[in-house]
């Protein structure tokens, strides 16, 4: 490291990777941005490095502090911006960076890493990859001068310990698998032990069951501080040394009270879920997993080997233990199990990333294509990745004007349609249909001895004169209506007059549910509900036969979806044929669009949701994308492109965006008018990474509610929880709330007035909001 180069470390959980860097960072003549994965290791980091008197920034997001000084701890994915500008710190240190392989945020490492100046020196820290010889293969690959120091010894060695194996001493009262194999283990000096559960339920369950049958333990001092912000639930279980770890809780009661206690040894049990296995920063003697399966989002997720590494190893305190121990059960996983990853990349990419290098290229007078295409050369991958502008980068311009490969292919296939007019020659078909009545639609009749490609030979009528297209409507006889033209109508049988009323024939009786009518009444009870009456026909005439009252019913006035040519008729079924547009004859590409497999490519994807024009320059609505992450830009332009939606309401309408898995019921999870307005805009587009049936993959209707329950009106956060919406979730929703308003205040500006509106309103609530909880702006 000083010697200039890029260092990917692999070591063991607990072998002192951080202390690289620290050793290091006091040496380095520049800034130094030291990356974790998550808020909650950022704030510890920060807390630690604070207190040792460093001067030590923070960027997670919900909070930017301290951005100017020497040593900044932060989130990766907000360094984006900078790197983007090409202004990259001295160091960037990302820690965990088996994370490029993680399904949602792994396309933001990779791009990161690719976006990294050479003026920028890397140093990455794992110790639960397979492959971190890939990883120094492609930094060098990309120019950069990158070695590897690999170090497999755990600093605590790890064993396996058998739970049916514990000598089972748990007194007789005692009910329950866990509690008892807990109680044995604890009595064999394995405690403190870290159990993870799959959900929040089990974790709250298994806990309350442990504090309720562990032998009795010497008491837990709290301070009455700490009393008060643990609760009930958790203060019951902290008295017997045991307490649950999960995000339901409150930031402050996990980071207060259940983290300090467990990482100074205070606490004999803690049941975490598995989802925050990453964001554990503590260890424990004996680490026990309770199952393979467990809730991320709304999806049901199976562990993985590396999970399962990384859960393990949390057994073995540095300086306390002399061994680690991986408790299993004869259900799988065992420690056998636990394996680093081989890191890949996703099948992902980061479109925002391309779309903001693409506008960069513009912005320069470059292309952007080559821009886009270019970062993607520098993925993480042996296989190029493919933008889908590449033969069109290779070949150069040709005459569909058309840049993106696989659409100058479907304009080839799709062609041009003409239509067979009314004076038998062929024309440009029109765009839309045209909703016309029957008395101007006109039918082609093909000759029934000839070919069917030769509709010359047939005849055009109008359709309200030919028998075999009108017996679809109506019943009765079919008449010959008044006027210039044959026209063919319907007689029906109304009924018999007998007296001064008429009596209803069969099929207008079981209609009207009557046997008969006065005379005076037929007006209004046939006559105007004619069209109900006949299937959609007006009755135009009546007349008597013999005792039988007749009506003539036309049928002109039905609609129907029909061409009209430029003779100005209107042509129902006119024979069409496809052919190939003219800036494709002569086209060298002709034969490469005829025959190429089209598959889904991002640049074709971008054109459909119209984020770039066909030269690749990034549009209004796609220069907002790439402000953001996911599919929050596509959201917030669709939004802003309705010129009635108030910007007011958009600025709570945000917190929906990443309101998560505990607010998306089954009943609201297209609810709101942002999520209308998105189907509206994309049309129920599905892309991986972006959008579901058209709508943000987080996107929750009920957190802005909420929000706006507790910022408009004053209701208090207790008041709003139910049996799965804890504090935890209504925190998260808030700090993500504040973290897209920080984000939009910040973002750069544009000549869209509503989006600097936007930007506007955005500041001025997240200064309200920063008042209302006694915070500095």
């Amino acid at each position: 490291m000083r010697d200039g180069k890029d260092v990917v470390v692999h070591a063991p959980t607990g072998s002192g990777k951080t202390l690289i860097f620290e050793l290091l960072q006091s040496t380095i003549k520049g800034q130094a941005v030291f990356t974790v994965p998550t808020r909650a290791l950022a704030n510890d980091k920060l807390a630690e490095w604070r207190k040792r008197g460093w001067e030590v920034g923070i960027a997670t997001g919900d909070i930017s502090e301290g951005l100017d000084r020497k040593l900044i701890v932060a989130t990766l994915e907000t360094q984006r911006a900078r790197l983007l500008s090409g202004n990259g710190p001295k160091l960037l240190v990302i820690d965990e960076y088996q994370m490029i392989a993680d399904p949602v945020r792994g396309i933001h490492y990779e791009q990161v890493i690719a976006l990294a100046p050479q003026t920028t020196q890397l140093l990455l820290l794992s110790g639960s990859v397979a492959n971190p010889q890939d990883v120094v293969a492609w930094l060098q690959r990309i120019g950069r001068k990158a070695e590897l120091i690999a170090h497999r010894e755990r600093p605590v060695p790890l064993e396996e310990v058998d739970l049916q194996g514990v000598p089972d001493r748990a007194a007789s009262g005692i009910r329950g698998w866990w509690p008892r194999v807990i109680t044995n283990a604890l009595r064999q000096d394995l405690g403190p032990i870290l159990l993870f559960a799959p959900r929040r339920q089990a974790a709250e369950t298994i806990a309350l069951q442990l504090a309720a049958t562990l032998p009795p333990c010497a008491p837990l001092h709290l301070t009455p501080e700490q009393q008060q912000l643990a609760g009930n639930n958790l203060l019951r279980l902290l008295r017997a040394r045991v307490a649950f770890h999960h995000s339901g809780l409150s930031f402050a009661q996990r980071t207060q009270i259940v983290e300090p206690l467990a990482k100074s040894g205070q606490l004999r049990v803690v049941v975490a879920t598995m989802g925050l296995a990453a964001g554990i920063n503590f260890s424990m003697r004996s680490v026990a997993i309770s199952g393979t399966v467990y809730r991320a989002g709304p999806f049901e997720r199976t562990v993985t080997p590396a999970e399962i590494l990384q859960m393990y190893g949390r057994a073995g305190r540095r300086g306390l233990d002399d061994t680690g121990y991986a408790l299993v059960t004869p259900q799988p996983p065992r420690l056998g199990d636990a394996q680093p990853l081989f890191l890949r990349r996703s099948n992902q990419l980061d479109w925002p990333t391309l779309i903001a290098v693409m506008v960069h290229a513009q912005k320069n007078g470059t292309s952007p294509f080559v821009a886009a295409t270019r970062l993607g050369e520098r993925l993480f991958s042996t296989q190029k990745i493919q933008i889908g502008c590449e033969l069109s980068l290779e070949t150069g311009p040709t005459p569909c004007g058309l840049h993106v490969d696989h659409e100058r292919a479907r304009y080839l296939r799709r062609g041009s349609v003409e239509i067979f007019n009314s004076r038998k020659t062929w024309e440009p078909r029109p765009v839309t249909h045209e909703k016309v009545p029957l008395s101007e639609v006109w039918i082609h009749i093909p000759d029934s001895t000839a070919d069917p490609a030769q509709p010359n030979l047939g005849k055009w009528r109008r359709a309200e004169g030919v028998g075999r297209f009108m017996k679809s409507y109506g019943s009765g006889a079919f008449c010959h209506l008044p006027g210039p033209h044959k026209r063919l109508g319907r007689e029906m049988i109304l009924g018999y007059r007998q007296g001064g009323a008429l009596k209803l024939a069969p099929w207008l009786k079981a209609i009207l549910g009557k046997k008969q009518i006065r005379a005076e009444d037929i007006e209004r009870d046939v006559l105007n509900k004619s069209k109900h009456l006949t299937g959609g026909g007006s009755i135009v005439e009546m007349f008597p036969v013999g005792n039988k009252l007749v009506a003539r019913v036309s049928y002109a006035e039905i609609g129907f979806d029909a061409y009209r040519d430029s003779f100005g008729n209107a042509l129902l079924n006119p024979p069409n044929r496809r052919i190939v547009p003219a800036p494709c004859n002569g086209c060298s590409q002709r034969e490469w669009c005829e025959t190429t497999p089209i598959t889904p490519t991002a640049a074709q994807a971008w054109r459909e949701l119209g984020l770039i024009e066909r030269d690749g320059s990034p549009t209004r609505r796609g220069v907002i994308f790439s402000f953001f992450q996911h599919g929050e830009g596509l959201a917030i332009a669709a939004a802003l492109e309705d010129e009635t939606y108030p910007i007011e309401d958009l600025v709570f309408d945000l917190a929906n965006l990443r309101g998560g898995p505990r607010f998306a019921e089954e009943d609201t999870i297209h609810l709101g008018r942002l999520a209308v307005r998105c189907q509206q805009t994309y049309r129920h587009a599905d892309h991986d990474g972006y959008l579901r049936f058209g709508i943000p993959d987080d996107y929750a209707y009920g957190a802005c509610e909420a929000i706006r329950n507790i910022v408009v009106h004053g209701t208090g956060k207790q008041q709003l929880l139910t049996e799965t919406l804890r504090m935890g979730d209504i925190e998260r929703a808030i700090l993500e709330w504040h973290s897209l308003l920080r984000h939009i205040a910040n973002a750069p500006n544009d000549s869209w007035d509503r989006w600097i509106a936007l930007k506007g309103a955005c500041d001025q609530r997240l200064r309200a909001e920063l008042k209302r909880l006694g915070k500095r702006p």
